[in-house]
């Protein structure tokens, strides 16, 4: 199985009632050569039907848990992409879909490596992930559906341990058993299973495998039977209001035509949905959705399920299936806390869309709470020194910053999220504005009220996001590594061509500038600020013809002493003019318009003096700011109104090595040019 980043999900699927009981120990097979899948019928490897080739895996007497035996399967990897093992067990000819269905692998893992399968949904490998199983370099197990973690456990590292995953496919019901004791039970979003795929997902990846079995107990339908299948409701923060929905399943062997849905949570007043006028199919399902949301609570959430009256039979031929109950506990947010996901991204990354995909899925799922940032490189979107800014902290392309902390994939956004909610913020920040719909001119102030006392060189920036924004040129087109389904789902990426095409593609959260700086406003606050004490920093933008003033987002900043992002607020422009405009505060950065573009800077990288040469057509105010790559500004000059053509020097003789913002502002326009210090 290829795979690039831990984000894509798999996926179990369940084989069809013929499947047979399997077990194999590997005593039988010629050790290292041949390689497992040929001289097994029963295996084979992720791309071909039989075994052999690279993806092999050998048969080894290194290590075996087997009683009287001496042989297991070794897998290993040095790539960081993982492989190139990556073997198959079908279990069974077709997926199995009802019945009880219970796996088994033995296991050892060294100390500091890692090892890694997936279940498979059907006979087309990568179509369908049901299952991820990660097992860390630590001992830790981490089960995730759909990229959703659903189960957490610990292994022995370095000795032989079982792992069992027993389902009852009829119910949904998923239990994880690590030498034999249960971990858990969750409800799986894809419940059915064909295949398991073992593969050694990253540079670190060494581990055997030994005594692998699977035993299918077949279902027999009874003449009518609705049985309850999957609770569907998204976690969150206490407080957030979700929608609820039930499938169902015909497990009977007569098409269901009505029936009655109750929904409980909490133990409060049950809801109840009539369902009538339906045809639903032996073995077919139906989503039962809730109209009225449900406001998650502190504490343990349950959601319990029932069906009854179906066809007007009660109880229906099978009553063990008709009730399901889901728990869930939701994180409780800080007091006015919101949290700042900073992504790199471009339309030039194959894997990008990986970031769009989970920055959508973040603003979906926590609205207010988050706020998204994509900060694009290489494309037409791009900001130039907030791009150079966020390169300088990431190794590659997506990866994403929360709250300025250690760099990620963006699929760990969620995480890091959940871990930065529940910090208290040391300020609340709220955007006000007056925007003019004829100059196209908005005001914002961001006000920032301190919850503690202070010290130290707190900084406050302001960052203009746009969604939906769109491109008619190439440059616009999306890479797409995704494209054919090969690297798994992916938001709907993989049901689109490579590249995507501008004409299909939106972009959400772009960066469209950031004001005044990557670190912001230095000592924004004073060297010390007390509870209670208010501050406002006012900026005025002229929003390009181009940009929909309707999908724009106003984040207002609060950064501490070492770069972490504190605190911020977000909002849409109407909000944030509903919110009242704060006059007063002391002005920021005023424009986003481009200076000119033939300012250059000589020679870079510079020694002890380096020149801006720039030609003014007309009489201009001119003024030049350098930043340290931190934010801090180490030389300015203001020049006044001047035309003509100039070099104006910068003594660069006493700034320490390393990277500087130059940053010329003509009429207020600016242009950040990247200076390199010798």
């Amino acid at each position: 199985m290829k795979k690039a980043t831990l984000l894509i999900a798999c996926v179990c699927s369940v084989l069809g009632a013929s499947a047979q009981t399997f077990s194999d120990n590997f005593e039988s097979y010629t050790v290292n050569t041949p390689l497992l899948g040929m001289q097994s019928p029963n295996w084979r490897t992720w791309s071909s039907a039989t075994g052999g080739g690279t993806e092999d895996v050998p048969v080894v007497t290194t290590d075996n848990h087997t009683t009287a035996g001496s042989k297991s399967i070794y897998f290993s990897s040095t790539s960081a992409t993982g492989g190139p093992d990556d073997v198959i067990l079908p279990f069974g000819t077709s997926p199995l879909t009802t019945g009880q269905f219970t796996f088994t692998s033995w296991f050892k893992i060294p100390s500091g490596k890692t090892a890694y399968f997936n279940f498979q949904g059907n006979a087309t490998m990568g179509n369908l992930y049901v299952l991820d199983c990660w097992m860390d370099n630590s001992g830790g197990i981490t089960i995730q559906n759909s990229g959703t973690t659903v189960m957490t456990s610990t292994y022995p590292v370095g000795s032989w341990f079982e792992l069992k995953i027993d389902v009852n496919l009829n119910t949904n019901t998923w239990t994880l058993l690590v030498d034999g004791v249960s971990a858990g039970s969750w409800s799986n979003a894809s419940n059915q299973v064909y295949a398991i795929d073992y593969y050694p997902a990253d540079a670190s990846a060494k581990f055997w495998v030994d005594d692998v079995s699977y035993n299918v107990v077949p279902y027999t339908l009874p003449a009518v039977n609705g049985a309850n299948n999957l609770i569907s409701v998204t976690n969150g923060l206490v407080g957030q209001q979700r929608n609820v929905s039930v499938k169902m399943r015909n497990l009977g062997t007569t098409a269901i035509t009505s029936f009655d849905m109750t929904l409980v949570h909490n133990g409060g007043t049950p809801v109840v949905q009539n369902v009538t006028g339906v045809n639903i199919a032996s073995l077919a399902t139906y989503v039962v959705n809730f109209s009225a949301p449900v406001t998650l609570a502190a504490g343990t959430n349950t959601f319990t399920a029932t069906i009854s009256n179906v066809n007007g039979t009660s109880p229906d031929g099978d009553s063990s299936d008709d009730m399901i109950t889901q728990s869930l506990t939701p994180v409780q947010p800080a007091a006015g806390k919101v949290v700042v996901a900073e992504e790199g991204t471009g339309t030039w990354c194959q894997w990008c869309p990986r970031g769009a995909v989970y920055m959508d899925m973040m603003q979906e799922k926590y609205d207010d709470y988050y706020a998204g940032i994509a900060v694009h490189n290489g494309d037409p979107m791009v900001v130039s020194a907030y791009d150079a800014a966020i390169g300088g902290l990431i190794a590659g392309y997506p990866s994403a910053l929360v709250d300025r902390g250690a760099e990620i994939d963006p699929s760990g956004i969620e995480g890091d999220f959940l871990n930065r909610i529940v910090v208290a913020p040391e300020g609340t920040i709220v955007n006000g504005a007056t925007y003019n719909t004829s100059t196209r001119v908005l005001n914002v102030s961001v006000t920032t009220t301190l919850m503690t006392n202070i010290s130290g060189n707190y900084k406050l920036a302001a960052v203009i996001t746009e969604d939906s924004v769109t491109g008619t040129t190439s440059a616009y087109n999306q890479s797409n590594a995704y494209a054919g389904g090969a690297s798994g789902p992916m938001g709907g990426f993989e049901s689109m061509p490579n590249p995507v095409p501008a004409a299909q593609m939106n972009y959400n959260h772009v960066a469209r500038v950031l004001s005044p700086s990557f670190a912001g406003m230095p000592y924004a606050f004073g060297s010390s600020a007390t509870s209670g004490q208010v501050f406002t920093y006012n900026f005025s933008y002229t929003l390009p013809a181009s940009w929909d003033p309707n999908q724009i987002h106003i984040i207002g900043m609060m950064i501490d002493p070492s770069g972490t992002i504190n605190n911020a607020g977000k909002a849409t422009i109407a909000e944030a003019v509903a919110n009242g405009y704060v006059s007063g505060g002391t002005v920021g950065i005023t424009t986003l318009a481009s200076a000119p573009d033939d300012i250059m800077l000589m020679p870079n990288p510079a020694n002890t003096l380096t020149n801006i040469s720039m030609t003014l057509e007309n009489d201009s105010e001119l003024n030049i700011e350098v930043f340290s790559s931190n934010g801090k500004l180490v030389a300015s000059k203001y020049y006044g109104k001047m035309s003509g053509a100039y070099n104006f020097p910068i003594d660069t003789q006493e700034f320490a090595k390393g990277v500087y913002f130059v940053k010329v502002s003509v009429n207020g326009q600016p242009k950040v040019l990247k200076l390199i210090k010798e």
